[in-house]
């Protein structure tokens, strides 16, 4: 499975953004699908995610701004990001997780810088 993210870059407070991740390759039993991302100085953490079942979560700190989606005609999954903070800013990478024999393996997109000026 290959990833390959876009739609980062600088906003101001208050506004919008949309990230895509488009996946090609051997993309069959995907459990999950998500956002995950990673600020200077900090782990990586869980921003949302979207399940085969459709069932979504969010981070508590994007509950109600973000919305995850998805296209399954066209592979790809989609993060919409609305009223946008500074502690926001962070370099945002689309998983997926895909199952098989009962292993999880987990594939990375190459990261999409988010910087939200104040």
């Amino acid at each position: 499975v290959q990833l390959q993210a876009c739609g980062g870059g600088l906003v101001q407070a208050g506004g919008s953004l949309r990230l895509s991740c488009a996946a090609s390759g051997s993309i069959s039993s995907i459990a999950a699908v998500g956002w995950y991302r990673q600020a200077p100085g900090k782990q990586r953490e869980v921003v949302a995610r979207i399940f085969s079942g459709g069932t979504t979560n969010y981070a508590d700190s994007v509950k109600g701004r973000f919305t995850i989606s998805r296209d399954n005609a066209k592979n790809t999954v989609y993060l919409q990001m609305s009223s946008l903070e500074p502690e926001d800013t962070a370099v945002y990478y689309c998983n997926v997780k895909q199952l098989v024999a009962l292993t999880v393996y987990d594939y990375w997109g190459q990261g999409t810088q988010v910087t939200v000026s104040s």
